[in-house]
């Protein structure tokens, strides 16, 4: 055998061990806020059965509506949708190379979600991030209150401030 095609062989058998070799990821996902609450549910679940078939879950956030920083923009069926705001969730599992690409497959595969990321982690820093999660939902929102300013004390600071 050529020393070439040793090396292809050593490469290949390389490859498929790692491909074999268990690690932890992140899915955050992105849905459609119109779907409301119990659609965006079974999105969710869709992708945690998924999930839980390719691998072991290790940690999760339920879908949350939020605010986007932007609007995105994605083209369907020959016209343009645009969201301000959408269902956040995100799951933490442990799979092989095979199962990870059937969950990002299945991920690009949901019509319903928009957008999403899928990134190596690790056990210690998923269940870190299902704690704050937790602890950031029972922080009650602040609530805004504006106060009537009268135009005389408007104008009494004003004029401190010149």
């Amino acid at each position: 055998m050529a020393k070439k095609e040793k090396e292809i062989l050593e490469n290949e058998a390389e490859m498929e061990a790692d491909h074999a070799e268990l690690r932890v990821y992140e899915l955050g996902f992105h849905s459609d806020s119109e779907l409301g609450v119990e659609e965006a549910k079974k999105v969710f679940d869709g992708i945690r059965a998924v999930i839980e078939k390719a691998g072991t879950l290790i940690a999760l956030g339920e879908p949350v509506k939020v605010p986007l920083a932007y609007t995105v923009s994605r083209t369907e069926a020959g016209s343009r949708k645009d969201f301000d705001s959408a269902y956040f969730s995100w799951i933490a599992y442990e799979t092989d190379g095979a199962g990870h690409e059937a969950v990002t497959a299945a991920a690009r595969d949901e019509s319903r979600i928009f957008r999403f990321l899928d990134i190596r982690t690790t056990k210690d820093a998923a269940k870190h991030s299902e704690e704050m999660h937790a602890l950031m939902s029972k922080v009650p929102e602040p609530e805004h209150t504006e106060e009537e300013v009268s135009d005389v004390e408007l104008d009494a600071a004003l004029k401190e401030v010149v």
